[in-house]
């Protein structure tokens, strides 16, 4: 077909089309940017370091390589004491042989004296003759001696590994390779992992609790008194977290406004202990949280026909039993959108059980700050947090599939 003008009228329009195509393209590139810069850049990061080992390969790389093909179980080859003097000579900063002693003496007591003492007593005699090198080095010091020390190096001179990944999910490679569980003794991340998932779980069920029947007397409200009281919901986040935090210490300790007033109505005779256990940290997170859960739910609920329910209860259907079963199953995907930014929330906070909880309240992100800010470990931080991160994954994973199940049945 073509127009007065003798153009295709086809092509135009698929001009016209192409042109749309490519402004909305251009208007959504710096949100794509955004999220490649800020978000898939340091996750990829995250799970890269979790896997890195650069320490031992970067400051030992002769040792390393006069190491491999090494059975591990019989003394190590004359050769590699002369690569392991050559490459400490070759350190030429004390911080880089301070984080080859701590990444040693993570997995072996006793490796952090060992390097730098014989960094320290640098230049020892031996040179380039494996045998000389070797007498030097067990002069100087007889732990060189010790085939564990050996191990651990020769395990960790590969620049990748899994050993990270391993330890946060309570397993670690032995020195001749193999893979087993760790002793009960130092099994800790799988019940640190389950406790997160409890504290979640927790939060999520008393959030939901006390947000459904809130956010169903916002829903019958006018839409005047319904903002009023969402402004309210949502005061909260104009507040800093710390704040709320520090609030909450206030009210929930011995001589607290709290305990102050159940002895008051002789509730009970002594204070009862609110603060730095489990109960201070849900308190304060379902307090912090609330909000997640009944927008959500509020968004739903004013979407579903309020006839429906009079016309259960008009037709001689109890109240109670027209809400079950006419109303709760409309407001489903509410409970569930609720329910999942709450509990992923959740998984990763650290402020407030670092601040209102015990040793045994403590959640995983905490750990991955004492890997971080104090341990100096990002190689474990990063691994937590993986883990961390595939949990989060795994959940929502479930969630869409669990919810494309309830759409094909429905």
């Amino acid at each position: 077909m073509m127009n007065a003008g003798g153009t295709d009228l086809a092509q135009q329009l698929h001009r016209t089309e192409r042109r749309k195509k490519l402004r909305a393209l251009a208007l959504t590139l710096p949100l794509l940017g955004f999220l490649v810069v800020f978000f898939l850049v340091p996750l990829a990061s995250l799970l890269v370091r979790g896997i890195e080992n650069p320490e031992v390969a970067d400051t030992l790389p002769r040792t390393g390589q006069a190491l491999t093909g090494w059975d591990r179980q019989s003394p190590p080859p004359a050769a590699a004491y002369a690569a392991l003097l050559a490459d400490f000579s070759a350190i030429t900063e004390t911080a880089q042989a301070g984080v080859l002693a701590r990444r040693l003496n993570s997995e072996i007591s006793g490796a952090r004296s060992l390097v730098m003492g014989t960094y320290r007593a640098l230049p020892l005699d031996g040179g380039t003759d494996p045998e000389t090198a070797r007498s030097s080095l067990l002069a100087h010091d007889d732990r060189w001696a010790d085939l564990a020390y050996w191990q651990v190096i020769a395990k960790n001179s590969s620049r990748w590994t899994p050993d990270y990944l391993l330890a946060a999910v309570d397993l670690k490679r032995t020195a001749t390779g193999s893979i087993e569980r760790v002793g009960p003794e130092a099994a800790a991340f799988s019940d640190i992992l389950l406790r997160t998932f409890q504290i979640s779980a927790v939060v999520t069920a008393v959030a939901l609790l006390l947000g459904y029947p809130l956010a169903y007397w916002l829903s019958t409200l006018s839409a005047r008194k319904a903002n009023i009281m969402l402004i309210l919901v949502l005061l909260p986040f104009w507040t800093s977290v710390l704040v709320r935090i520090a609030a909450w210490i206030v009210l929930l300790q011995n001589n607290g406004l709290v305990n102050r007033f159940l002895m008051w109505v002789g509730a009970t005779e002594a204070p009862i202990p609110l603060l730095f256990n489990r109960l201070g940290v849900v308190v304060a997170m379902v307090h912090i949280l609330l909000p997640f859960m009944i927008l959500p739910l509020y968004s739903v609920m004013k979407s579903v026909p309020p006839n429906y329910l009079r016309a259960a209860i008009s037709l001689g259907s109890p109240p109670l039993a027209a809400f079950f079963r006419v109303y709760l199953p409309q407001t489903y995907p509410g409970v569930a959108a609720g329910g999942l930014l709450v509990f992923i929330t959740c998984l990763g906070y650290y402020v407030t059980p670092a601040l209102l909880g015990g040793p045994a309240d403590q959640m995983l992100s905490y750990y991955v700050a004492q890997y971080t800010n104090v341990e100096v470990n990002w190689g474990m931080a990063c691994a937590l947090g993986s883990v961390l991160l595939t949990s989060t994954l795994v959940l929502y994973a479930l969630y869409r599939r669990v919810s494309k199940a309830e759409l094909s049945l429905g």
